[in-house]
């Protein structure tokens, strides 16, 4: 799960970038990129970090030009270590494409053995997103014929990517010369949405992967992009949209709207702080059935993405709502921290109980998901700690079973808590008094009644249906395998040995 962004400007777009960046940071804190194009001339600059560290006026001042596209890391494939392997990608041919990736390619091992077998491609690292940047060049390459570039030419393009490549993936890509080109797999399962700025020079437009990276720099939003369309902007602000995919169907990820999105970005026409108010309105009608006549004297939020379902369970329950953790906002998401010592090491310096709240009372916490375990259990030590008599754990969404393979950090099931355990196990293993999960078609109900066209969802992690057809139990087990083999290097990356940062200057000739 990463943030991706892309610009096309009547002046420098390279603070506009940073600005958009800095409202996705939430998307990815491993590693941040920016590319720009002045003219004929890329120029790059990203490194491993979040992007107030990545980015110092220096390396602002090197990326000039007027359109360009950024992107904030979370690594769900390669190494999170390598600044290499941080995004944008670069291919020299045809034209110069520049891509930034947000998602996961699940047949990405035997696209890259046909790109050196059969198209002749060299792949320099084990990111996905480079294999996609070499897919969609080739496809580009086979689409043209001369020295210009037609937008029917790149849609054609498009078209041959959505044919080879599986997975989940919402794109940004300058093309040297020619404009901005995004578009999003045919299912739609990751959000990339549409933005304008009317200026006295001309329109000017963004695309995102959340409303928010619009809104919070003065764009107002248009529309999504729909699953398999792309959308090619010129380099004169002109704006052409095809639908490039045979099948599409929409199949956003309910993850996003779970916990992964801003609560202020509008995903698909879904409010997301809205559905997580419903999906609090069926939880509180979960703990009903499921706690009858269990005294609960507060409800208490894990902050901040649980805090609008704790407000409606509180409000649906008639219990006392109070914050009783402090949020350190200058450590990271959890969850989204490579390296399970480091995700663990993290959870206390970024939150704090406050005795006063806990002290003598029956506590019912609720977190919007819990997925490995370790934090819902120092969490409720900490609640202990502070003095609960009891501890009652409810969850937002419903257990987190199976593998997620289409950008969130959770593919083994090995570290999936409630994977093969009952909702009483894992209460034990997490150390509440009782647990309350909240049930899948609620959940999805939830993110309905906000948007009432919205039918399906890529759901795999909770009812394990694989929506691209192509994940098979020997695929799972294979990507478990490799994760074990790395898991003891990745948590030596992610305690911080190294930051190598990476500065590209690439001058292009465009006919």
């Amino acid at each position: 799960m990463c943030g991706i962004v892309g610009v096309i400007s009547q002046s420098p777009v390279n603070q506009l970038i940073y600005d958009s960046l800095l409202l996705l940071q939430h998307r990815g804190q491993d590693a941040a990129g920016i590319a720009t194009a002045n003219g004929s001339t890329f120029h790059m600059h990203k490194a491993n970090g979040m992007v107030r560290d990545v980015f110092r006026t220096r390396n602002m001042r090197s990326l000039p030009g007027n359109c360009g596209i950024g992107q904030v890391r979370y690594p769900t494939a390669g190494s999170a270590s390598s600044a290499e392997e941080a995004q944008p990608f670069y291919v020299n041919a045809p034209f110069g494409v520049i891509l930034a990736h947000n998602g996961n390619v699940t047949n990405w091992e035997q696209l890259k053995d046909e790109m050196f077998r059969i198209d002749r491609r060299h792949i320099n690292t084990s990111s996905d997103s480079e294999v996609l940047l070499n897919v969609l060049a080739h496809e580009l390459q086979l689409a043209t014929t001369g020295f210009s570039l037609e937008p029917d030419a790149i849609f054609k393009a498009v078209s041959g990517v959505h044919r080879r490549v599986k997975g989940s993936y919402a794109i940004v890509a300058l093309i040297a010369g020619y404009g901005l080109l995004a578009f999003r797999d045919p299912h739609g399962i990751r959000p990339l949405a549409i933005g304008k700025h009317d200026t006295a020079q001309g329109t000017e437009w963004i695309i995102a992967s959340e409303s928010v990276a619009l809104e919070g720099i003065g764009f107002e939003f248009v529309r999504d992009v729909a699953p398999g369309e792309a959308v090619f902007i010129g380099m004169d602000g002109t704006l052409h949209a095809k639908q490039c995919a045979q099948y599409p169907s929409l199949n956003p990820c309910i993850f996003e709207l779970v916990y992964l999105a801003r609560p202020d970005s509008v995903l698909d026409g879904v409010p997301v702080y809205d559905a997580r108010l419903r999906m609090g309105d069926y939880l509180a009608e979960k703990i009903k059935r499921t706690l009858p006549g269990v005294q609960i004297d507060v409800v208490m939020p894990i902050p901040d993405s649980s805090r609008p379902a704790a407000m409606q369970v509180a409000k649906k329950l008639n219990i006392e709502y109070r914050e009783g953790f402090f949020k350190n906002r200058y450590v990271g998401r959890t969850f989204i921290m490579p390296g399970q010592a480091v995700r663990k090491k993290s959870v206390r310096q970024k939150l704090n109980a406050m005795a006063v709240e806990f002290k003598g009372r029956n506590v019912l916490i609720v977190d919007d998901s819990i997925v490995r375990g370790t934090t819902s259990q120092e969490i409720v030590q900490m609640a202990r700690d502070a003095g609960a008599n009891k501890v009652i754990f409810a969850s937002a969404a419903p257990p987190v079973r199976f593998p997620n393979v289409y950008g969130i950090d959770m593919p083994t099931r090995a570290e999936l808590v409630a994977h093969g355990r009952t909702d009483q196990e894992v209460a034990q293993i997490i150390g509440a008094d009782a647990l309350v999960y909240q049930d899948v078609e609620d959940m999805k109900q939830a993110v309905r009644d906000t948007n009432p066209q919205l039918q399906n969802f890529e759901a795999s992690c909770f009812d394990g249906h694989y929506i691209t057809g192509d994940v098979t139990t020997e695929y799972l087990s294979k990507i478990e395998r490799v994760r074990l083999n790395l898991a003891s290097q990745s948590d030596r990356d992610a305690a911080g040995e190294g930051n190598d940062r990476s500065q590209l200057h690439l001058h292009l000739a465009v006919e």
